[in-house]
């Protein structure tokens, strides 16, 4: 869904003979001091926040009861509020780090415009030297050894014209490169922003929790008891429920579902309430019901990646020969009618195409993308006949297993919540604080859901 990346300020120096273009250090939007000072705020909640994500996971594997229940309740709203301090905090210093950009940026437009006088006057001083005939040297007052020297000169002249294109080159490289970054942080902020709007609605959905839990059983343990067994699942009740899924065909039954993630889960080794809590989390995190096709535009701009996810997009339906016009993919997230980032995710396990290439055998052989059964791991897999298909719930279920067995699920509390964490965020993004909501949010679900696979007994 979302990338975080530290970016640093890049400083390009250029020395073109007898032009001095170099640029100097920017000065960033926030003073040392004021950055310091956000810096040691992040860090403070940072810690904060890892010491409540203990108290929460050993809150979590104590006896059920109403003092833990609660304790458990207002631990995961601090952590939530935390969550938001930390966003908050980073939306100010990516702010910063724009600030930066911008002003590189526009030093690197300056000295564009600086190498294209001074490539103009190097030509001209090239085609002077260069229609100077031997008779005119013969003519003028000159000797031959001035003259030559001169000719040494401008041809020195010509070798620093050729750098200087060279240097050219290599200064709207990198300021198309500042541009993409600058362009890559926009869309992290706007991201940002709707993740925090998300986990508000969270913290409020769990303090009207918690005051029903309290206004309902008066602080006694026998009617919180009661309370518990009130709302939970009968079996009947779960083999009526539908497991929604984007992509997959709407919902299926609750059942079916967790055969499928039982089944992953005895071929991959990861759980399959972690399968199901994934799948669920991408369902209603995402808000994200595949209403789009690949090459809809969206704020400007195709729903789909164009060169990384687009290309592999038609190679997937011209290998399961269905008609991209109809088969529809996720939209970009939307906030206040503006569009952030990328949609083009398919199916239940709500894949990119580039992602699902790694595990459906779709590779790149120099020409482009084609289909090769070797590296087919979903199909060697299920026994297939034919190429995994993003679409196909069975198949969906099986990539969504493979990734999080990569991303490092082994079963406990931490390394499957590391692993959501890492299907969410990428490896560099799993660490960030500021997106411990989705890992926490995950492994919330899997509680829930290990609850109801037992009392379906299947």
């Amino acid at each position: 869904m979302y990338r975080f990346c530290s970016v640093a300020c890049a400083v390009l120096v250029l020395v073109v003979t007898s032009i001095p273009v170099a640029i100097a250090q920017t000065a960033a939007p926030l003073n040392e001091e004021e950055k310091k000072r956000l810096e040691a705020e992040l860090q403070r909640v940072e810690r904060e926040m890892l010491t409540t994500a203990v108290l929460v996971e050993d809150k979590q594997i104590e006896r059920q009861s109403l003092e833990r229940d609660v304790a458990l309740i207002e631990g995961q709203i601090k952590k939530a509020q935390l969550g938001i301090q930390a966003r908050s905090l980073s939306i100010v210093q990516i702010n910063d780090q724009i600030g930066e950009k911008q002003e590189v940026i526009g030093l690197l437009e300056g000295k564009l415009e600086n190498q294209r006088e001074s490539l103009a006057d190097l030509i001209r001083r090239s085609a002077i030297i260069d229609d100077y005939s031997l008779v005119e040297v013969m003519l003028s007052r000159q000797n031959f050894s001035d003259f030559f020297q001169d000719i040494a000169s401008f041809n020195a002249i010509k070798q620093s014209l050729n750098e200087s294109v060279s240097a050219l080159h290599h200064i709207r490289r990198d300021t198309f490169e500042q541009k993409s970054q600058l362009e890559g942080k926009q869309e992290t902020e706007a991201e940002m922003k709707q993740i925090q709007e998300l986990q508000k609605k969270e913290i409020e959905q769990k303090e009207k929790e918690k005051e029903k839990i309290l206004t309902v059983t008066k602080g006694e343990e026998h009617e919180y008891k009661q309370l518990l067994e009130s709302q939970q699942r009968t079996a009947a009740q779960l083999r009526n429920a539908l497991f929604t899924l984007l992509g997959g065909g709407g919902g299926i039954p609750f059942p079916e579902a967790v055969s499928l993630a039982k089944y992953a889960s005895r071929v991959t080794g990861v759980d399959a309430a972690l399968i199901l809590a994934i799948l669920e989390q991408e369902t209603n995190l995402g808000s994200n019901l595949g209403s789009c096709i690949y090459n809809d535009i969206r704020g400007g701009r195709p729903v789909m990646h164009p060169d990384r996810d687009a290309p592999v997009f038609l190679a997937i339906a011209g290998i399961l020969g269905f008609d991209t016009r109809t088969r529809s993919v996720s939209c970009p997230l939307s906030r206040g009618g503006v569009f952030i980032g990328w949609g083009g995710a398919m199916g239940p396990s709500q894949f990119i195409p580039s992602t699902w290439a790694t595990y459906g055998g779709i590779v790149n052989n120099g020409s482009g993308w084609v289909y090769s059964e070797s590296a087919d791991a979903i199909r060697r897999i299920n026994g297939n006949n034919s190429p995994a298909n993003p679409f196909n719930n069975r198949d969906a279920f099986i990539a969504t297993a493979l990734l999080l067995r990569d991303n490092g699920a082994g079963g406990t509390y931490a390394t499957d919540r590391l692993a959501a964490l890492r299907y969410y965020a990428g490896w560099g993004g799993a660490n960030n604080p500021a997106n411990a909501f989705y890992g926490d949010g995950v492994m919330e679900r899997k509680a829930r859901l290990a609850q109801e696979i037992t009392i379906l007994g299947e």
